[in-house]
């Protein structure tokens, strides 16, 4: 399973990184290239060195104190001189250039007959041969002694540097995302239905561009939907003065009128002036209430069920313990009382009302025994004017669970029209809880 960042910033510092490691790594193969030849050329001589003084020193130490001599160089000198042998197990010598390098020089500096070896006889090591008088000798030279910090220490000082760079692209591409998250963060907010603060316009030309062109759309938004606030109010008050007139003039008929005639007519008023209110709860919904951090959610939706029982409706209520939540208290108690009437009005006398707490969010179920909506028309029914076949012959405007879903949304919500165990309809909001530090 490979592991990649989902934000920008982190994957920006992690291509950053990747360039920069490879980068790293072409300069070492360069280095080392450049280096190979004169590096090689450096170690034969300083072995064909060594190799020349144990071999004068040998010739010209009397032979009894040849032993002493020996014992002298392997233990000031690190260098161990060995006769050579019939049956000694030589290994090949690795197939690398930089060796290959080290034996065509060392043979140039000590004749074409000198042997090179890494191992022998099982003991690593650099092995190289030489005569004296007919006799074959080896030197064995500790590898430690041939081997250098610098190319080390020029690894580190590399990974020092890398490491900075990484710093330092952390923090350039950081400052390069501030004005990315700002404007996250406010289409977040947009997406609740609510107007975002402005977003500075600054940082690199395109960002600045990015962000004038996101407070230019948020400002058209916001106008657009002043507008369709201000249309919805006007034509509400427009209507509401001839149904005001229309009531006064049926109080004042005769007595001897159609009773029925004019019970109907009065019903008809109710659902214009019922239809309007619901205009305008449309229209008003996500204006101005503050959010109350600390939200009672059970108590709300206590007195919805508590109003709706003064209404004659009997509402089962189930509620578990939840924590508080966040929320406009006049908005919520909007929610809950569309859903409850939605509940009641097609689902039959049988409502519940539950809440509690499920992968981390709050949630609030009205449930019902009625004839439930199909799934596939259940994302519909959250828009606005939609209504179900059976129900375009009553009463309703089709805003009611559009209402619902501009709430739960202005609270960073979802609501889900779901079927219930045994028949009807389980209406599920859920809502973010805060997140504990």
């Amino acid at each position: 399973m490979i592991l990649w960042p989902r934000t920008l910033l982190w994957r920006s510092v992690a291509l950053i990184a990747l360039l920069l490691v490879l980068a790293h790594l072409a300069w070492l193969q360069i280095f080392q290239a450049s280096e190979r030849g004169p590096r090689a050329r450096q170690i034969a001589r300083q072995i064909a060195s060594i190799v020349n003084l144990t071999r004068a020193a040998l010739i010209s130490a009397q032979p009894a104190r040849r032993i002493e001599l020996l014992r002298d160089l392997s233990q000031e000198e690190q260098v161990q001189v060995y006769l050579a042998r019939a049956g000694e197990r030589v290994s090949p010598l690795p197939d690398r250039a930089f060796l290959r390098l080290i034996e065509r020089d060392l043979r140039a500096n000590l004749g074409p007959g000198t042997r090179f070896a890494v191992v022998r006889d099982g003991v690593p090591g650099a092995w190289v041969s030489f005569t004296i008088d007919s006799e074959e000798f080896w030197v064995r030279i500790p590898r430690a002694r041939l081997e250098r910090a610098e190319p080390v220490r020029w690894i580190w000082w590399g990974a020092v540097v890398l490491a900075l760079a990484l710093v330092g692209a952390w923090l350039v591409v950081l400052r390069i995302n501030r004005p990315l998250n700002d404007l996250t963060r406010a289409a977040e907010v947009m997406g609740r239905g609510r107007l975002p603060p402005r977003v500075p316009e600054t940082g690199p030309a395109e960002i600045a561009t990015l962000a004038r062109a996101f407070n230019q759309m948020a400002a058209d938004l916001k106008r657009l939907d002043d507008e369709r606030v201000l249309l919805l109010a006007g034509v509400s008050h427009d209507l509401r003065t001839p149904l005001s007139r229309i009531r006064l003039g049926l109080e004042l008929i005769d007595g001897e009128a159609d009773p029925a005639l004019k019970a109907g007519m009065e019903r008809d008023i109710e659902d214009i002036d019922g239809a309007i209110n619901q205009f305008l709860d449309f229209a008003r919904v996500t204006e101005g209430e503050p959010f109350d951090a600390r939200g009672d959610l059970d108590a709300i939706v206590r007195a919805a069920c508590e109003h709706a029982a003064r209404g004659g409706s009997a509402v089962a209520m189930n509620l578990a313990p939840l924590p508080p939540v966040p929320l406009a208290p006049r908005a919520m108690r909007r929610l809950i009382t569309n859903l409850i009437e939605n509940a009641i009005r097609y689902g039959g006398p049988e409502v519940e009302v539950a809440t509690g707490v499920a992968g981390g969010r709050a949630v609030i179920e009205v449930r019902d025994r009625g004839p439930g909506i199909p799934p596939d028309r259940a994302e519909d029914m959250l828009r606005p004017f939609t209504r179900l076949d059976a129900a375009r012959t009553g009463p309703g405007t089709g805003l009611g669970l559009a209402i619902v879903e501009r709430i739960a949304r202005m609270h960073g919500g979802e609501v889900r029209l779901l079927a219930r165990e045994g028949g009807g309809l389980r209406a599920r909001v859920e809502l973010p809880l805060p997140v504990r530090g």
